[in-house]
């Protein structure tokens, strides 16, 4: 019997089987395929700080003020990034240069300098750009944008060796990693749960429910409630090219985010919707295609240059609060949620830091209320 089971191979589950095996427990980790199958390994890998533009601008200031106590959350989720990368090593490819909104028009900017003044507040350190500014430290960004801001805490991560990386440093410290294990049900008697799967059954005291789309699904199998979002969305990679975006660019007039890797390729993303084929599985939408290269190309003209060598489409979650959901699911002893809606990858070590502490009976090493990321708060 081990001490924790944790259900989820991606980022937020390999974590999660990190730092809870190098503090001592015994670590049995459930991934029903392969590791980073899911959202983790198809995602952009950016590393996010700021509010996002899209839920800013579509829902105001209401939903900013819910929203709020999440920005410490991304800030320390960040610094743990930053120091797995010491732990990890080079392979992971997690840089820090912070993460440029760009306006077009006086009244974008109008709209970047509320949001920022918000960020500040909040302590994200979000810094004005005047043209000159942002000519001065992105001189990639088009001639015809007026301005925008930058906030210093934001970067990237490679996402197709993150969660293998956190889940070799698990098993290194002791944690039992099994793929190809798909959990079909859940029982608790005399405290302890029961883990149901294709490859057998397997106890513990504690659950750790980290498995990213499927979190409702798995927490419904011990009487839970989580209402979780599904949309397909879709990205596109370039060739490779000499050093040229030095930070994660979004454009507060649509849907963009944009960065470039250490292998010098380009990837374009922003959450630009893809479709649902007949079986079910995502697929490139054509229109969306072309509006996001687009908008790449009105931000960062220097992109025109370069082929388009994969687009893809991937699966995204989230909730309408967009908070995080960390902790013990009442009415569940021992069961516990480590959950990051759409901005997953960013939190994924956060959740896993704060959610091992807890299982571990330790206060989690933070500086800000968790209260807000309660399973049942949202």
């Amino acid at each position: 019997m081990a001490d924790v089971i944790i259900v989820g191979g991606g980022v937020a589950g390999c974590s999660t089987a990190w730092y809870l095996a190098a503090d001592g427990a015994d670590v049995l980790l459930l991934e029903r395929g392969d590791l980073n199958a899911m959202a983790s390994g198809a995602n952009a890998g950016s590393l996010h700080a700021q509010i996002q533009q899209e839920p800013y601008t579509q829902r105001g200031e209401s939903w900013v003020r819910e929203f709020l106590p999440a920005l410490p959350f991304y800030r320390y989720t960040i610094d743990l990034w930053e120091q797995a990368a010491a732990r990890l090593g080079p392979e992971l490819e997690f840089a820090r240069e912070g993460g440029i909104i760009v306006a077009f028009s006086d009244a974008q900017m109008r709209h970047v300098e509320s949001k920022a003044a918000i960020e500040q507040a909040a302590g994200l350190g979000t810094e004005l750009l005047d043209r000159e500014a942002l000519r001065r430290i992105a001189p990639y960004i088009a001639d015809a944008a007026v301005g925008g801001a930058r906030c210093p805490l934001e970067g990237k991560a490679n996402p197709l060796h993150a969660a293998p990386l956190f889940a070799a440093a698990a098993r290194a410290q002791g944690a039992d990693v099994r793929c190809d294990c798909e959990v079909t049900g859940i029982s608790r008697a005399h405290g302890v749960y029961t883990v149901h799967t294709n490859s057998g059954a397997f106890r513990a005291p504690c659950v750790v429910d980290a498995a990213g789309i499927d979190v409702g699904r798995v927490a419904a199998m011990v009487g839970g409630r989580l209402v979780i979002r599904a949309y397909a969305i879709q990205l596109s990679v370039t060739e490779p090219v000499e050093p040229l975006v030095k930070h994660l660019v979004y454009a507060t007039e649509d849907m963009l985010t944009l960065k470039q890797t250490c292998a010098g390729t380009v990837l374009i993303g922003g959450g630009w919707p893809a479709r649902i084929d007949t079986r079910g599985r995502p697929q490139v939408r054509a229109e969306s295609l072309s509006r996001n290269l687009a908008l790449a190309m009105r931000v960062v003209p220097a992109l025109a240059d370069l082929l388009v060598v994969r687009t893809w489409a991937a699966a995204v979650n989230g909730t309408d609060s967009w908070l995080p959901i960390l902790g013990e699911l009442p009415g569940s002893p021992g069961f516990f949620i480590n959950y990051v809606p759409w901005m997953g990858f960013t939190g994924g070590p956060g959740g896993g830091r704060i959610v091992a502490s807890l299982v571990g009976g330790k206060p989690p090493p933070v500086d800000f209320n968790l209260d807000a990321f309660c399973p049942g708060a949202q």
